[in-house]
């Protein structure tokens, strides 16, 4: 008669507790991923049920895509940035960038080819990336005072282009207004096409895993025959392209390039990613979690309006969130090394 603290797992000598820590291992697991996007979903309808139930205005078509339309530019831009914390690396810069990319448009607008002035404006977003990326895997400086730097630099040279003053653009307006399908604008559908390629970038490509290794252990990443600095280079190109885009897009829907256009928007794209799921100790993220995670802010920012709450407080909020996303973030890492 066999031992009964014996169970045939493969191993000689495997006893139950050995089973049964390798059968909790994975039920664990579950547990620790599952209720991040799920949690999410529950705030997200939770939301969705209360402003339904305070404002008669919020649970009709045209208001879910004024949120959706609120909500591209920021996702758009939100979706490099993802992939960035989970190789443990920020890009604070965004907001900065995107408003310097449409004064560049603007400003070349006034004597050149519409065509010529977007493509310039595009290859000086790439070219913020490049600079951030190089400062950071070339010079060694932490992204976080790299981007820092940027954000100042950036938006100074924003007012200098504009000469501080708002500069109209003609005949730009289609690429921020135009509602091609279903009345839904375009950047809606950008945001969407955009979200979906990062996503497939991040789960089914080598640039994807390297970034998910990165960020979970450098060393080791390094070891295996990452290239670190290269990879997260291309990551950087990929957040400055992006913020080009979003850039280009307000100054269409604004009609006009603002040298104080974008202002804050780090902290919505910093907020929608950590609440979506991304450590800050990188390793961990999903394009998925950060799409839900701006849903929620936009659904929040929505529905504060719809109550006729003071855009003070939609700020107060906005950074209540962003404490509590840091938090939870903070607490599931403790959580997960016990």
């Amino acid at each position: 008669m066999s031992d009964p603290d014996v169970i045939s797992t493969g191993a000689p000598g495997a006893t139950a507790a050995d089973a049964a820590s390798a059968g909790a291992a994975p039920t664990a697991k579950r547990r620790r991923q599952v209720p991040e996007i799920a949690a999410l979903l529950v705030v997200l309808i939770a939301l969705g049920v209360f402003f339904s139930i305070t404002s008669e205005f919020f649970l009709n078509y045209d208001n879910f895509v004024n949120i959706l339309t609120a909500a591209a530019v920021t996702g758009i831009i939100a979706a490099p940035a993802t992939m960035l914390l989970i190789a443990g690396q920020f890009d604070l810069s965004v907001g900065s960038a995107a408003a310097f990319c449409g004064a560049v448009l603007a400003s070349l607008a006034l004597h050149n080819d519409i065509y010529f002035s977007v493509l310039i404006a595009v290859l000086a977003g790439l070219g913020i990336g490049m600079v951030n990326g190089f400062f950071v895997t070339v010079v060694g400086i932490n992204a976080l005072i790299t981007t820092l730097g940027t954000l100042a630099v950036f938006r100074g040279l924003t007012q200098v282009v504009t000469d501080g003053q708002t500069m109209a653009i003609d005949r730009f307006g289609g690429l921020g207004t135009s509602r091609p399908l279903f009345d839904i604008p375009l950047p809606v559908y950008i945001f969407v096409g955009i979200a979906v390629a990062f996503w497939f970038l991040s789960r089914y490509t080598v640039f994807g895993r390297s970034m998910y290794a990165i960020g979970a252990n450098p060393v080791a990443a390094r070891l295996n025959g990452i290239r670190s600095g290269r990879t997260i280079f291309v990551g950087f190109l990929l957040s400055g392209l992006c913020v080009a885009i979003g850039g280009l897009i307000l100054a269409s829907q604004l009609g006009a390039a603002s040298p104080q256009a974008a202002s804050g928007m780090e902290l919505s794209v910093v907020t929608a990613v950590i609440l979506g799921g991304a450590s800050l100790a990188g390793g961990r993220g999903a394009i998925a979690g950060t799409m839900v995670g701006l849903l929620i802010i936009g659904t929040l920012n929505n529905g504060l309006v719809l109550l006729n709450v003071s855009s003070f407080w939609q700020t107060v909020a906005q950074g209540a969130l962003l404490i509590f996303a840091v938090s939870f973030d903070q607490l599931r890492i403790r959580l997960t090394s016990n």
